[in-house]
């Protein structure tokens, strides 16, 4: 029985110390889901306005987590 304890707070854990890796890669799937839905449909409609000029878009550059950015 005290074996099976001891795995069990192993497990236990391991777990938590995974837990917030886990939801934090959820969380950049999703995103990452909304952007490219949100570009499909952006690509797929047509322009509103065949004679005006268009906007300028940027260009999406990841963030480094550093103190120098590109």
């Amino acid at each position: 029985m005290n074996t099976f304890l001891n795995y069990l707070a192993v497990a236990v854990l391991f777990a938590l110390v995974l837990l917030p890796a886990v939801l934090g890669l959820a969380r950049e799937h999703r995103i990452d889901r909304e952007l490219r839905d949100a570009e499909r449909s952006r690509e797929a409609a047509p322009p509103k306005t065949a004679g005006a000029a268009q906007p300028v878009t940027a260009t999406r550059r990841p963030y480094l987590r550093a103190w120098a950015r590109i």
